[in-house]
């Protein structure tokens, strides 16, 4: 099913746009994955990152891969696809094993059963887990062992964060995938993906959120010790802007959509005096820019309260000194890192692309951070081994712990 040869392609199905990037191997540094295509359409077929409608979302799908394939000279039928929206949970779980081996020494076979022992849960009839991240574990109560494998004890236990989701949403977007004639190697959090995207090797052991802000919804991924900590998805994002400048300047969609691209800003420390002025269809419209601006403050304001009400939840509020690292079409809002800065007292910054080449002034805008990293992702299993039956079990746990290993 996949594409032969070493290329590398992520799909990014976001709330307003579907975006498609494809990378190879750079054959002047090994270290880095070359963009040699990539493809961006509208989707209206997304309600806050879930589909709501196969047909429009299917035909968003394809016209990003027909773009992207008329660049990179290949049919593209496989891809690293991402999963969003409010519908998908993370939570914390231990699991526990014996070691029965009559030497003690901890295999692979034994770290992947007390992965399993861990994703036994109770969980409703409609949801499913989707990836397992392995923090650490203890041996013997030796605590914080990042890797167990050729050690020797008798009790082995492993702290993870498991992210499940909606059967009904999972089983609505391979729907859409599937009228698209698109086969999804791999799925993953969409925060996640930004995250193996922007972030550097040191911002993920000290300690860092990823913010990834789209049009729908906010998801929020935090990177410490090299491990997946915690993720969320807020059902709030830029349409959320979009609508409020609509109702408080009391215009049209397509007008307030116009209002925020163009005039909106968090800057501080800028008196406006004139007002916005422009004419779309012979029809000219004028607006205060100190009211688009507080409307808009109102709203990034109250996004931020959301995300330091999660980042309380596992103590990490004002205490990542990573700080913060937007992505995401809302990303491009003037402001909106000294605005993240004081209002979650962390440093913060728009994040930069890292390790990749060739494409990079066609996709360095902050909205294709989650495409970029799902095509970096998508180089975890081999493809020769995606379909073999004996790898689909583990396939969760696999592509989890590749995952964290890249962070570190």
């Amino acid at each position: 099913m996949r594409d032969s040869g070493h290329n590398y392609i992520g799909l990014d199905i976001g709330t307003t746009n579907v975006r498609c990037v494809v990378g190879m191997d750079d054959s002047r540094d090994s270290s880095k994955i070359s963009v040699i295509g990539f493809g961006m359409s509208k989707n209206i077929g997304m309600r806050k990152g879930a589909v709501v409608h196969i047909n429009e979302a299917a035909e968003a799908i394809i016209q990003a891969l027909s773009e992207t394939e008329r660049l990179c000279g290949f049919p593209v039928h496989s891809a690293t696809v991402n999963i969003n929206g409010a519908h998908v949970t993370g939570m914390n779980s231990q699991g526990v094993i014996a070691i029965s081996s009559a030497n003690r020494v901890i295999t692979e076979d034994d770290r992947a059963r007390v992965e399993e022992a861990a994703s036994i849960i109770q969980l409703p009839p409609n949801r499913e887990i989707i990836q397992i991240f392995p923090k650490n574990y203890h041996l013997d109560g030796q605590e914080n062992i990042k890797d167990p494998v050729g050690m020797s004890g008798v009790r082995l236990e492993v702290d993870t964060h498991i992210v499940s989701a909606s059967t009904p949403s999972l089983k609505n977007l391979d729907s859409a995938l599937e009228k698209a004639q698109l086969h999804p190697a791999h799925h993953t959090i969409s925060g996640l993906a930004a995250a193996e995207a922007v972030l550097n090797r040191q911002q993920k052991e000290s300690g860092t959120v990823v913010l990834d802000i789209g049009a729908g919804t906010t998801n929020l991924a935090v990177i410490e010790d090299g491990e997946v900590q915690y993720v969320s998805i807020l059902p709030i994002g830029g349409i959320n802007i979009t609508n409020d400048l609509a109702i408080g300047l009391k215009t049209d969609l397509d007008i307030a959509e116009k209002v925020k691209l163009e005039y909106a800003s968090l800057k501080k420390g800028i008196i406006k005096k004139e007002g916005i002025k422009f004419k779309v269809k012979d029809q000219n419209y004028t607006f205060k820019a100190s009211e688009v601006d507080m409307i808009t403050e109102a709203r990034v304001e109250e996004l931020f309260e959301y995300v330091d009400d999660e980042l309380k939840k596992i103590s990490r509020s004002r205490k990542l000194p990573g700080g913060v690292v937007i992505v995401g079409g809302t990303a491009n809002l003037p402001g909106i890192a000294e605005f993240a800065k004081e209002k979650l007292q962390l440093a913060a910054r728009i994040g930069k692309l890292q390790s990749i080449s060739g494409l990079v002034d066609k996709v360095e805008d902050p909205g294709y951070a989650t495409a970029i990293g799902l095509m970096m992702l998508d180089m975890l299993i081999p493809p020769n081994e995606m379909n073999n039956p004996k790898n689909m079990h583990n396939k969760t746990f696999d592509f989890a712990r590749t995952f964290i290993n890249r962070f570190k």
